[in-house]
Order: structure tokens, then sequence, then C-alpha cells
């Protein structure tokens, strides 16, 4: 008997959690015949084509097959189920997943070939129905019949019946998911130390919950060492608010901090204005790169956050950005959901603009979801929010927001995604938002530009980037270009070792006597760059570039005073240490001749290895 879980996901590098809970819970303490042993997963991308995966999923010839059903899948999952039912017709096909728990009796009465769906919490609900099915297939006793399943609403001939709910487990009874990471490799692991929230904000499916789970402390250290003896390269915890009890917090960033392999990355989902001074202590200490942080924003207008019962001292939440930020190990992520009541086009580009301020490495601007069964929908009409029908059922428009509006934050998104979350541009675009009224404005007026020179259609590649955004700069303020193509030239070669001179930059041909005597000097080498001693010249050229500057632009601080000096900067991009947090190269700086800090050196308070 074969127990087919399948799952759709949104990319390749993820991963679907819930198949690999529901197989371990069916699986713990199971002997050889055991109905766990009898359970198979199977993901897919929505990327893929329908009938690749109805081939794959013919090709595993499942005695029941399961999906798991979310806003970004549903569309793919509906129109393999009616495929599949073709191609498998003895085959019963089940739901589960949030999509499909809400409404479950419409479910089924919308797709008569789907048999039944699991509501809520499944593990428990999954292992009795797979003890049912391996029942009838061996023969052997096991649960008495469909009625008797807890948490599921099925289909018997022409009648839909829904079970009774199933109560909340205790999440410290569930085994580990994981047993063999080669499975993962390439892929985020996702990780759940607590189920359920304190917050109800409307919007969200965690409104509908009542209390916060969480697991065992013991039991949580014993899995992180898991991860990290295996050297995982990054863990994401799905609790909706990680740190909404600071002791469990705190207890695991401790662990995490001792005990750091040098390689793991852990993400957390925070409310930053919760972080007392403890966890903020510990957070300081972290390597660079070990911790990352999502902090849902949302919005800054306090009309909207009353209104969908967020509770966020913006005040205490801005200072204690600023505190994480200081410290250059964190890398920080923060939310804007456009779409939520009272918050008109106007007072999101405020919003937009203070949360720029707290400078985060990226800034996500999403769209307000009108989830199932969350009070947001219970109220949509009185905001006159519409939605799209189908899935993700994103807004169109509200009485404080038009159509057209929507349509141009969604521009500004992809320039936002682009020239500021790709962190291609960190030393232009502080300089070049001075020229306008403030962020919101600059990337406003950047979608127009792009809509103008018809790049949506035909989207630059990314090298091409930095000339588009020359042009772009030259338009607002052209009296600056000199600068800006320095600029555009310092990002482009902290990031890329680039094989070919981009076309802005300045030409080289009267430095390259200069550049070709620091190669050729040895002992100047051995000094500056010391992990390099055992190589020759010619490799430390191809693993380093030297570029010639007139501006001090490594040292930009958001003024965007920069005056040209009369001395030329040579600045050297090492590619074998790069920033552990950002990806940029380290820098050395030589003026006129002399060699200076290094960008590294003000940000880690240490010298790498360049001296003067």
């Amino acid at each position: 008997m074969k127990f087919l879980l399948a799952a759709v996901n949104a990319k390749y590098i993820h991963s679907n959690p819930a198949l690999y809970s529901l197989r371990a819970y069916a699986q713990e303490g199971a002997g050889g015949d055991s109905p766990g042993n009898f359970v198979e997963i199977a993901e897919y991308t929505i990327n893929m084509q329908t009938e690749h995966i109805l081939a794959d999923l013919y090709r595993r010839k499942p005695d029941v097959a399961a999906f798991s059903c979310y806003i970004w899948n549903w569309r793919l999952v509906r129109e393999l189920v009616a495929e599949l039912e073709k191609v498998l017709p003895e085959t019963p096909i089940w739901l589960g997943g949030p999509e499909v728990s809400f409404d479950a009796g419409q479910v089924l009465e919308e797709l008569p070939m789907v048999k039944g769906v699991m509501v809520g919490e499944g593990e428990e609900t999954f292992s009795e129905l797979l003890s049912y099915y391996a029942g009838r297939c061996h023969g052997s006793p096991g649960i008495g019949g469909l009625g008797d399943i807890r948490g599921i609403a099925y289909r018997d001939g022409d009648r839909i019946y829904k079970n009774r709910e199933r109560e909340t487990m205790d999440i410290s009874a569930l085994p580990f998911p994981y047993r063999d990471l080669g499975e993962f490799k390439n892929r985020i692991i996702y990780y759940e130390s607590g189920r359920g929230c304190p917050f109800r904000c409307s919007y969200c499916l965690s409104s509908i919950e009542r209390g916060v789970r969480l697991r065992d402390m013991e039991t949580v250290k014993k899995e992180l060492r898991f991860f990290l003896n295996h050297k995982a390269a990054q863990v994401k915890f799905v609790d909706r608010t990680f740190n909404c009890n600071r002791e469990h917090a705190s207890a695991i960033w401790k662990y995490l901090l001792e005990n750091d392999n040098g390689v793991t990355n852990f993400h957390f989902e925070i409310a930053a204005d919760l972080l007392g001074e403890e966890e903020l202590t510990l957070l300081s200490q972290m390597r660079p790169g070990l911790v990352q942080l999502e902090i849902g924003v949302q919005s800054t207008n306090p009309d909207t956050l009353r209104e969908i019962n967020r509770s966020a001292d913006m005040g205490k939440l801005r200072k204690t950005v600023e505190r994480i930020r200081q410290g250059r190990n964190i890398h920080i992520h923060l939310d804007l959901i456009a779409g939520l009541p009272f918050e008109d086009y106007g007072s999101f580009g405020r919003s937009f603009d203070e949360v720029y301020a707290m400078a985060p490495q990226q800034l996500q601007l999403g769209f307000l979801k009108v989830l199932k069964g969350t009070p947001m929908q219970e109220k949509a009409g009185g905001y006159g929010i519409n939605y799209t029908s189908l899935p993700p059922y994103e807004v169109l428009y509200s009485k404080w927001l038009s159509y057209g509006e929507l349509c141009r934050l969604k521009r500004i998104e992809e320039m936002v995604e682009l020239y500021y979350n790709s962190g291609q541009f960190t030393h232009t675009l502080p300089v070049l938002v001075r020229a306008f009224a403030g962020p919101f404005d600059l990337f406003g007026k950047l979608a127009d530009f792009y809509g103008e020179k018809g790049y949506f259609q035909n989207n630059p590649s990314r090298a091409y980037r930095y000339e588009v955004l020359l042009d772009f700069a030259c338009r607002y303020d052209g009296e600056r270009e000199e600068l800006y193509r320095e600029l555009l030239t310092y990002d482009i070669y902290l990031r890329e070792n680039m094989k070919s001179r981009p076309a802005f930059a300045r030409d080289l041909q009267n430095y390259k006597g200069r550049i070709r005597d620091f190669y050729g000097n040895g002992d100047a080498l051995r000094r500056m760059l010391p992990d390099y001693g055992a190589y020759e010249p010619k490799q430390v050229a191809r693993m380093t570039h030297m570029d010639v500057f007139f501006y001090p632009v490594w040292e930009e601080d958001g003024t965007g005073e920069m005056e040209k000096a009369e001395k030329t900067y040579l600045v050297l991009f090492d590619y074998g240490r790069r920033n552990p947090l950002t990806k940029e190269a380290r820098t050395g700086i030589w003026i006129g001749g002399k060699t200076g800090g290094t960008k590294d050196d003000e940000k880690n308070g240490s010298n790498p290895g360049f001296a003067g």
C-alpha cells in the first residue's frame, strides 16, 4: 500500500514541512509493518508544467493521494486532481492545508473527484486516515470507518459528512520530521518550535487560532544540534511570532550563539518592539550571518494599525531596529502591506519612507490577501475592499486605494526588488535619493522611467541595470554624472569580479602602470593580502580588482555631500574575503599612493590585513 503526500511549492528551494511532519508522526514508534512505512512524499513547484507533474504522479501509482493546499498552489492543485482522477480512477484523493480547511464542505461540493479533506492540525488525523486505508488494503484491523476519524470532511456516495473537530495536540509530542538532510540539498529547511500567535491581526489566519504552544526546550536544543552537526545551509523557523515568549526565544538564541558551527543561518519572524535588553545583547554577539530577522511592520499609520488589531510601539520598533542594525551582523527584513484599511496612496508612501529610513537589508512590499475565515474577509465589504475571486485573493481596490494606484505600487515593488533588495546599489541609492522628495518618490519616478523605456516588457539584465540607473540619475541630477559613474563603478565591483569593463566606468589606460606596479610588488601584496602569500601576483590579480576613484564613494553616510579629491584613490577589491552579511568584497584604499583603512575596518573594528 502506498499513501502519497504531494506538495506543489512556490519555488524549488522551498520544502513543505507539513508533509514531513505527517509522515514522521505516522512512523513514530513504527515497526516494519507499520502504516507509517507506506507513506511516500513527492514535491513539485508551481513553475512545472501540469502534464509533467501528472505523469510523475501516475508513475508513482499511489493507492491513495493527498495534496497540501495553499493560496499559491490551489489553482494548480485543482487542475491536477481533476486530471488525476481520469488516469488513476481507483485512487482516492484527499486534500489538506489552510486553503481547504475553512470551507471543506464547499470544496467537496465543487470537486466531486475528491474523497475528503483533512481539516486543521493534521498529524493525528492523517495517522488515523492512514491506518484506515492500510487496514482496507491489507485486511488488518484499523480504524473502523471514516466516520470515526475526527478532523475530516468526506463524501460517501452522494452525501458529504463533516466529522467533529480534532482538538489541538501537545506539539512536544511531535517527532522530529527530519532524518536525512540529503533530500534538502540547496533547499530551505523549515522548523517549528511553537504553534499559534498571541496577536489577532485581522488579515492573518492566526487570528482564528487560540493560544501559543511551545515545544519542550530540551527537545528543541536536541533538534537544533542535528541541523548544526549536519551544517545545514539555512533553517527557517515557521513560528508566527518567534519572540512572543521572551524566555523561549532567549534560550534558543543563547544555544545558537554557544553552538554556532560557522555555516548555518537561522531565520526568525519576530516582533521587534517585544525585544528586551537580554535578547538584544544576545543578538549583538552573533556571528555575521548566523541569524536573520523578519519584522512585519505592515504600516506606520496608527489608524490602520488600530483597525487591523495590530499592537505595535512604532517608536520602540524604530529604536530596536537601529540598535540591531548598528551591530552590522544581522540581516534585517522589514515588511509592508498595501491595501489595508485607512491606508491611502499618500499614507502608504509615508509608511514606505519611514520603514526605508530604518535601512533594512530587505524591504518587502506585500499586497493584502483576504484569506478565508479571517476577520478581514468578514469586514471586506465595509472597507470597500474588492479582491480577486481566485487565489491568492489579492486586493484589487478599496475605499482608500484605487486599482490604478495599486497597479502603480506593483511597479514600485518591482523597482524596490531590483534596485534596493538586490543589494547591488548600496552606495548609489543613498546619494540619488537626495535628488527626490524621498525614497517613495524616487522609486515611483524610477517605475515611470522603466515604463517609458519599455523595460517592464524587456527587463534589463543584471549588469545593464547599472547603466539604466545612470541614465535615470542623469535625467534628474545630471550635474553629478561623474559622481554617479564612480558610485556605480564602486557598487558593481563590490559585488562582481567583472571580466569586461562596464561602459560607464572610467578608462584605466592612464593608470595601468601604477596598478601593474602594485601587483608586481610581492612584498606589498604579502603585507596587504597575507591570505594570498602563497600565490603568484598574476593569480592574485585574477582574484582581486583594483580601480581608480576621485570621490571617496565608500564613505557615503546618507548626507549625499561628497567632494571630488585632488588626489586619486586606488581601491582594491578582494573577492576572497567577502562580508558574510552583504557578500560585498573586502576593500582596501590607497590615497595618493598611501594605504588607507578598509571599509571592513570601520564595520568590524578590526584590521583584516590591509596595513599602512
